[in-house]
């Protein structure tokens, strides 16, 4: 359960941070309050999962499968270039993260 409520947080912020470029600067109303919505619904999500996972871990996780889903959402749905130098920054994100999951047991 930890994990699932772990994978909607994430889900909720890359949602909201996708909707961030519709607010055009927090001008337009419903998009914006979509943002504040779904920022609010992560940070409440993480909060739990935080009861049972390790916050090194599990803001990990978030904050790395979050800037790996918003970059090839901006590639794929805003027409945002990714070159070689950018898809490689974002593998070394996922590795990062997999690298901290791997920390021994105490």
């Amino acid at each position: 359960m930890p994990y699932l409520l772990l994978a909607l947080a994430i889900a909720s912020e890359v949602c909201a941070t996708s909707l961030l470029k519709l607010t055009e600067g927090f001008s337009r109303l419903w998009p914006s309050l979509a943002v504040g919505a779904g920022y609010v619904l992560s940070f409440y999500l993480l909060g739990r999962a935080l009861k049972h996972i390790p916050v090194s871990v599990a803001y990990a996780v978030w904050s790395g499968a979050g800037t790996a889903a918003v970059a090839a959402i901006g590639a794929t749905f805003f027409g945002e270039s990714l070159g070689r130098l950018q898809w490689a920054g974002i593998a070394l994100v996922i590795v990062g993260v997999v690298l901290l999951n791997l920390r021994s047991t105490h």
